[in-house]
């Protein structure tokens, strides 16, 4: 699927609004869901679709680690906050980062939560070697100045996946970087008028892939590509809950 087309999904959904508050409501829930699900599930996390259900919902559940609740709790409260922003209309800016980052390993790992990491580290796997804990500082003010003189003439989906690329491929905190970046890459396509996308777990082996081929090799082509699908797939909620075939509008 090209960008134009995607453009035109935008269109037609946009023509829309605005929403029915219950639909809203409803679309909102699902979202934050399967968001917290699949991106806590691509890091390891056990707990299945119906048991982070009802950690967000507030309750414990029996076998599983109390990491594993705090990363469904505080992943939706990271949700939340993206939200803020987009509504607030703010730049993005390495503080909302390192808020982000502190918000996803709240009571997991305070001592590294929005801190950039102070040692070396390696991507299991991966061929690209994330860069020297000396120059993580440096690559970040890097990021941020491409963002803020070159990023805005990139289409809003390509951009959010260059984000994401760029951010992973510095791999600026110890842990939680992931769940950062899909955070992030989301953030871009919500300012833009986007559906937030779900990474879904079951395509883990093919956005571990794309995004070591956009590190080692410098092909961007097929991250981008997968999350062009993703986008798409994105809409999908919105013409169940509205009850509309795009097609026919």
């Amino acid at each position: 699927m090209n960008l134009d087309e995607l453009d035109a999904l935008k269109a037609k959904l946009d023509s829309l609004r605005p929403l029915p508050v219950a639909a809203l409501r409803n679309l909102h829930e699902a979202l934050v869901l399967h968001w917290t699900y699949n991106s806590n599930a691509i890091e390891g996390n056990t707990l299945t679709l119906m048991e982070t259900k009802v950690v967000l919902e507030g309750i414990t559940v029996g076998g599983k680690l109390l990491r594993e609740h705090f990363e469904a709790i505080n992943h939706r409260d990271a949700i939340l906050y993206v939200e803020d922003i987009v509504r607030k209309a703010e730049p993005l800016s390495e503080w909302q980062i390192r808020n982000l980052h502190r918000l996803v390993l709240k009571h997991i790992d305070d001592e590294n939560a929005g801190t950039y990491r102070k040692l070396n580290v390696t991507i299991a796997g991966a061929r690209h070697v994330p860069p020297d804990m000396l120059l993580v500082p440096g690559q970040m003010s890097a990021l941020m100045h491409w963002y803020d003189t070159e990023a805005a003439a990139v289409h809003p989906i390509v951009r959010a996946a260059r984000l994401h690329v760029e951010f992973v491929k510095i791999h600026p905190f110890v842990d939680g970087n992931g769940r950062t970046a899909r955070l992030l890459l989301n953030l871009e396509l919500l300012k833009a008028g986007y559906p937030a996308i779900v990474l879904p777990v079951t395509r883990r082996l093919a956005y571990y892939e794309t995004l070591d081929t956009a590190h080692a090799e410098g092909d961007l082509a097929p991250f981008i590509e997968l999350v062009k699908e993703c986008v798409r797939e994105g809409f999908a909620p919105y013409w169940h809950v509205l009850g509309v075939n795009p097609e026919r509008m």
